[in-house]
C-alpha cells in the first residue's frame, strides 16, 4: 500500500532519505549535484554515477502525489 502522500517531508527537495542515500556514500557529494543540475534544468531525471541507471528527482516524484513504495532516492513522502 503507497505512504501516506498527503505530508512531504520537511527537507524533501534537499536531502534524500538517509537509508537511499547514506551520509558516508563515497559518491553523495556527486549524487546530489546530478540531482539538483537536473532540478534546475527541469529535468525529472538524473543518471546516477555509479550504476548509470536513472533515478527520479524530488519534483518529479512530488508531483505524481503519491509514494509507489519502490524505494525511490529521492522519495519526498518518505519519513
Amino acid at each position: 500500500m503507497p505512504a501516506d502522500s498527503s505530508t512531504l517531508r520537511e527537507d524533501w527537495r534537499e536531502t534524500p532519505h538517509p537509508r537511499r542515500l547514506p551520509e558516508q556514500h563515497p559518491r553523495r557529494v556527486e549524487i546530489l549535484q546530478r540531482h539538483d543540475d537536473a532540478l534546475q534544468r527541469g529535468e525529472p531525471v538524473y543518471a546516477d554515477p555509479t550504476s548509470g541507471f536513472s533515478v527520479f528527482t524530488a519534483d518529479f516524484l512530488a508531483s505524481r502525489g503519491y509514494c509507489c513504495d519502490s524505494g525511490c532516492r529521492h522519495c519526498p513522502y518518505v519519513t
